[in-house]
């Protein structure tokens, strides 16, 4: 009976021991990042609300701009937007009508927000989703060529380039960029209004009109991977591992592409699911600057209203894609690096 009994506390003290080896269980870390990412959820609609009720002027003093109209309608206008009613009791009427799926209902377009989103998001991913994605391929490579060649003319080149686009105003490089190419590209919208009918044709034509929105982007957005790439590998190359597979006699190549760089990424999935995450929100600026047809040019037409239900629509988007992606950025980081698993 004795032995039994010490049997069964020394399997269950080596059971405990591999589960403290082991980390938080995959279970609960999901439980406790899903929970986390809803909690930041209600904290976004909660000041997204608040906030965008500080913001100067009258969204019923605009929509009634240069027309005519008596007090009487006036009140008749703020009691049917629901602007005359208590701080409090709006902030509950919307936030019920998100329970239910219900946005509301635009002030400047009396058309629904939910709708006009949906009109809007597509050309922003196509905008800045290829951006991303070029900027990630070229920062990356041009990041670890950078660091593998330190303290080289083309670690220099490639480093001051990147620092100094890193720094440019999105809005002035699309400014400098339409200048310079003096109508070589479209510089408004999205499609010409003589776009040939087939596929093949429309294709071509919406892809001469993103080159120039694309590139602005691509150049701001490729400076950080490459940086952070850069920086990231420089950390890597000092290390023992890498020693020990020299010492094995592995070419160079293979020691940079098989072993400093798989650990070297580490740092920069977060920084890549963030942008991509981003991709939804677009650039307001850029979006402005060439009258491209996404979420960027929407918000910037609900500012100026200010139209509160598109305005809070159009955030809690942008918000809610940004935490969708972090949380997917934390559970793969889990999986790539074991020291996270066993926190």
């Amino acid at each position: 009976m004795t032995t039994s009994t010490t049997s069964t506390t020394g399997t269950n003290a080596v059971a405990d021991l591999d589960e403290r080896r082991s980390g938080t269980s995959t279970p609960r870390f999901l439980l406790g990042k899903i929970g986390g990412a809803l909690a930041s959820l209600v904290l976004v609609v909660v000041l997204g609300f608040l906030l965008f009720r500080m913001i100067p002027g009258d969204p019923v003093a605009t929509m009634t701009r240069d027309r005519p109209t008596s007090p009487q309608q006036l009140a008749d206008l703020r009691e049917r937007l629901g602007v005359d009613k208590p701080l409090w009791q709006q902030f509950v009427d919307y936030f019920g009508g998100l329970l239910r799926g219900d946005l509301g209902e635009s002030y400047s377009f009396s058309r629904p927000v939910a709708t006009m989103i949906g009109e809007r998001l597509w050309p922003t991913i196509l905008l800045v989703g290829t951006a991303t994605v070029l900027a990630v391929i070229l920062g990356l490579w041009l990041g670890v060529r950078a660091a593998w060649r330190r303290n080289s003319a083309f670690d220099r080149v490639q480093t001051g380039i990147a620092l100094t686009l890193w720094s440019v105003p999105q809005f002035w490089l699309g400014l400098i960029l339409l200048i310079a190419t003096q109508g070589l590209f479209p510089s408004r919208g999205m499609r010409s209004a003589d776009a040939p009918e087939h596929f093949f044709g429309q294709a071509l034509d919406i892809a001469w009109h993103l080159t120039l929105p694309c590139l602005t982007l691509l150049a701001v957005i490729y400076a950080q991977y490459m940086l952070v790439m850069r920086s990231s590998l420089l950390e890597e190359m000092g290390a023992e591992y890498l020693t020990t597979a020299r010492a094995k006699g592995l070419r160079d190549d293979l020691v940079r592409r098989r072993h400093a760089v798989p650990n070297a990424l580490l740092p920069t999935v977060t920084l890549v699911f963030l942008q991509f995450g981003m991709v939804v929100s677009g650039t307001v600026t850029v979006e402005a600057v060439f009258s491209w047809p996404g979420l960027g040019q929407l918000t910037y037409q609900a500012l100026r209203g200010p139209d509160l239900p598109l305005l809070q629509g159009v955030f809690i988007v942008l918000a809610g894609s940004v935490i969708v992606m972090n949380l997917l950025a934390e559970v793969l980081y889990r999986v790539l690096d074991p020291r996270v698993r066993a926190t």
